[in-house]
């Protein structure tokens, strides 16, 4: 199984792509999209938007995940996440692939066995369970990675429950 998982940003939405086969995981990808702060936001939009696609008909995922907004003391910078995430979502439905979102929470939990580990905490975790040399960087791509470790995690679970 390969997951597609996305840390959404205007400026940097963060993608990792892993190749999950039973327990053992492996990074095939990872990476930043970066978008030039003066360009208009519907071009950024756009640049996002056609590289998720790109990765995507690239690595053909059978899923992606993709992490939820997390609304802290910037809410205008929580509109312009969610935007983002609304073009890589636009991406995954364009091309059948299903998309399921977890939260920061989850994904530390998922990864670190703490909802509340910090970043570093994450980039080493995701370094030794997809047995890479050294943590992911930047640490757009290490939580985009993390994000694809979660859905491996739990993506078991709810194809269980969808049978049920």
């Amino acid at each position: 199984m390969i997951i597609l998982g996305i840390d959404p940003g205007t400026a940097s939405t963060g993608y990792g792509v892993i190749e999950c086969s039973g327990s053992r995981l492996r990074a095939l990808d990872g990476g930043v999209i970066a978008t030039a702060a003066g360009v208009p936001l519907e071009q950024r939009l756009l640049q996002i938007s056609r590289r998720v696609g790109e990765l995507m008909d690239l690595h053909r995922p059978d899923a992606m995940s993709i992490e939820e907004l997390y609304f802290g003391a910037n809410a205008r910078s929580a509109f312009a996440v969610g935007q983002a995430r609304g073009v890589v979502l636009l991406a995954a439905g364009e091309r059948g692939v299903p998309a399921r979102s977890y939260t920061p929470q989850q994904v530390k939990a998922a990864v670190c066995g703490s909802g509340r580990a910090g970043k570093d905490q994450v980039a080493r975790m995701v370094a030794q369970l997809l047995r890479l040399p050294a943590a992911p960087q930047p640490d757009h791509a290490a939580d985009a990675l993390a994000v694809a470790i979660c859905d491996a995690n739990r993506a078991p679970l709810a194809r269980a429950v969808l049978r049920a």
